[in-house]
């Protein structure tokens, strides 16, 4: 278990061994961690909605009380403590429609949007992470300079929405996902601004232009606690100016709305036999062997199907011409992880328009997972009893092989394998 929670610990270390000094078994330690990992998924994506004016005190409640629940000696009730990541599921799903509303109504509605890739000529500054109200603060502080300011990872998302999309220091985009930061962010001339995870502790060659915001921090980065940016923008106007180098453009910006727009479409689409089937790619990405996995399978799904994707996990699948369906694009990027909001309202009112339930859509989702956020967004899933994920590249360390059982006989859960075109056959031939 190496479970080390209290003073009651075997030899005043961890009890590995199940049950542990107190009677709590694996599985239990197992579900507390799940509940843990979750609600710090959670906590994340409320904080983002709490700066944009959106709260749910129901769910401020909850985290109280489960973090209550994961206390020594307080719950050993693995029903219990399965009901609870259920419910954080639950609560995550609040959340998200929470930070989704908050973008929303802060950035104006979401649409289509084709966006330039690498930089152009004169000083920039690169913005990585997840808050776009840290983006928009920025944005407004260069206004009047030169400064040209880029997106990086989960940032790209940023131009989808008109408000921050029609600035005039808003760029374009530049580099990949969070694990190649130590190379992109080396390469580019201007300082980095870090607003949320994921953030790599800096190497020697960016460590003086790697700049943190907040809860944010890394040693050796500059720190800037009260969004206060006029250092970044010194430091941008002190160092190198950015070269004209272009790198082509990818398209964005298929919000929940606007495929809610296209649900009579896509419905009659569905029933005539139009659209195949739906996939949702997508998730963290990571440097681990095996994400190819998630390459491999989006390059074979068939021509007449779509592929959903959000987070970072859509650099594995974006460099790809997956051509066009019925007058749209095969991929939809649909934005930020927490954007799987999106993703599961599309899929109920797809549902409630079909007259079935969401596991009995044309619809698989193949989700790759990393840290806390992609937890908190499976137990959302779970909780709306969606069937059949496949989830990978690796199984959770915390999750055990007893409640890993328990998901796979309730919900299907899989695992990625060594053979994503044969997966793709066997969900056709299921649907």
């Amino acid at each position: 278990m190496y479970c080390n929670q209290c003073e009651q610990t075997f030899r005043n270390s961890a009890c590995v061994n199940s049950p542990g000094t107190c009677g709590k078994d694996a599985d239990v330690q197992s579900l507390q961690e799940t509940l843990l990992y979750g609600l710090k998924g959670m906590a994340a994506y409320a904080h983002h909605a709490r700066r944009l004016g959106q709260h749910d005190e129901a769910v401020s409640a909850f985290i109280e009380e489960a973090l209550f629940v994961t206390m020594t000696n307080v719950n050993f009730d693995p029903g219990a403590l399965l009901d609870y990541c259920l419910r954080c599921g639950e609560m995550n799903l609040r959340v998200m429609e929470l930070l989704d509303r908050g973008h929303v109504e802060t950035f104006g509605t979401p649409a289509p949007t084709r966006v330039r890739e690498g930089t152009e000529a004169g000083p920039g500054i690169l913005v990585t992470g997840h808050d776009l109200l840290d983006l928009w603060e920025l944005l407004r502080q260069v206004e009047g300079t030169a400064i040209r300011v880029y997106t990086h990872g989960e940032m790209l998302p940023a131009h989808m929405y008109p408000r921050l999309r029609e600035h005039p220091n808003l760029a374009g985009h530049y580099g990949g996902a969070w694990q190649d930061q130590k190379r992109e962010f080396a390469a580019f001339p201007g300082p980095v601004l870090a607003t949320t995870n994921c953030v790599l502790i800096p190497p020697e060659q960016y460590r003086d232009r790697l700049y943190t915001i907040r809860a944010t921090g890394v040693p050796n980065a500059r720190r800037l606690p009260d969004g206060d940016d006029s250092a970044l923008i010194a430091a941008a106007l002190a160092c190198p100016p950015c070269p004209e180098a272009p790198a082509g453009e990818s398209t964005i910006g298929f919000h929940r709305q606007v495929l809610l727009d296209q649900a009579p479409t896509l419905v009659e689409a569905v029933r005539s036999g139009a659209i195949r089937h739906f996939f949702v790619i997508g998730g963290c990405d990571g440097a681990e062997k095996g994400r190819n996995y998630f390459t491999d399978y989006a390059r074979a799904t068939p021509p007449d199907s779509f592929i959903l994707t959000l987070g970072c996990g859509k650099y594995r699948i974006r460099d790809h011409d997956y051509g066009e369906h019925l007058g749209l694009p095969r991929l939809l990027d649909m934005g930020q992880c927490n954007d799987a909001y999106g993703a599961i309202a599309v899929a109920a009112a797809l549902a409630e328009a079909c007259e079935c339930g969401i596991n009995d859509l044309p619809l698989t989702l193949v989700v790759s997972w990393f840290e806390q956020k992609a937890v908190a967004v499976l137990l959302s899933l779970l909780h709306l009893g969606v069937r059949g994920i496949t989830l990978g590249p690796n199984p959770p360390a915390f999750i055990t092989p007893g409640v890993l059982a328990i998901l796979q006989q309730r919900y299907d859960l899989r695992l990625t394998g060594q053979d994503p075109e044969g997966d793709l056959a066997r969900a056709l031939a299921a649907a």
